[in-house]
């Protein structure tokens, strides 16, 4: 399996404090089956002040570390990149690392309000070649607001990546509701771990992956933790991976449905 968004790098943005745990963290994700793992610190200006050259240079480092203790992972270099007006001038500039040093990115929307611009902003980087794969939509506070918003986004080319966690419950009912929405419904093209530590957020991506299984297939779930990975650090063409399969599972979405998972999560039965 290769993971593509890890915050692994220690100590530059809230993931690994140090490097034992960055160490520990990679020991997991190898017993958990993953092989590749990109290192995707946060980029947000004034908080985590993280560009490419330095991201690329602890990656190395970190790298040189894992080899010498044995740990058979190999990593490769992102960002988890928040949404900006300049973004595409950022990447050309390679002060934005896109992953692996290829066409697409890791896309953080804002968490507590959606952007009025994030569609002009997500078509111009297109415009200029860059494939933005939106990070965790399912974790988003407005998602129930904005659902039609990421269906459009999708259908324009915009790639979707969930968090492990949301598929097997660890982030409470809510993000697992819209986690599994979106698989059912064709809107999900990668899962990945978001890990920031060994605990509450570890490298675990395998369980996430047989939950996938469960509701899409074998075949989709290699796709999703394999298949379409791979195609991103190779900076293989959109146009030749395979676009997310659904099920026939829509009619189990239904409003009524979405409305007892909430007020139970409300009613404090369920974590946000």
């Amino acid at each position: 399996m290769i993971d593509l968004h890890c915050h692994l790098l220690p100590g530059v943005d809230d993931g690994a404090k140090s490097l034992d745990v960055s160490l520990e963290m990679a020991r997991i994700a190898c017993r958990d089956g993953i092989t590749i793992t990109a290192c995707t610190p946060h980029i947000l200006p004034t908080i985590y002040d993280n560009n490419g050259s330095a991201i690329k240079a602890a990656v190395i480092l970190l790298q040189n570390e894992l080899n010498r203790a044995g740990i058979p992972l190999r990593l490769v270099s992102g960002a988890d990149v928040h949404v900006a007006a300049n973004l595409a001038e950022g990447l050309k500039s390679g002060r934005v690392p896109t992953l692996n040093n290829s066409r697409y990115l890791l896309l953080e929307p804002p968490h507590y309000a959606p952007l009025p611009q994030l569609e002009e902003y997500v078509f111009k980087l297109h415009a200029s070649g860059y494939i933005g794969i939106l990070t965790h939509p399912e974790r988003l506070s407005w998602v129930e607001t904005q659902y039609r918003l990421i269906e459009r986004l999708v259908h324009h080319g915009v790639w979707v990546q969930l968090t492990a966690g949301s598929l097997t419950g660890r982030f409470g009912r809510r993000p697992r509701y819209w986690a599994e929405r979106m698989l059912d419904e064709g809107l999900c093209h990668i899962l990945a771990t978001d890990a920031h530590n060994t605990s509450s957020r570890a490298p675990l991506l395998a369980e996430a992956r047989d939950a996938a299984a469960k509701r899409v297939g074998e075949m989709e779930a290699t796709e999703l933790v394999l298949t379409r990975p791979r195609g991103v650090i190779d900076d293989v063409d959109p146009a030749q991976l395979s676009v997310p399969m659904k099920t026939k599972r829509k009619s189990s979405h239904s409003s009524s449905l979405w409305k007892r998972v909430l007020a139970s999560v409300r009613g404090g039965r369920g974590a946000p």
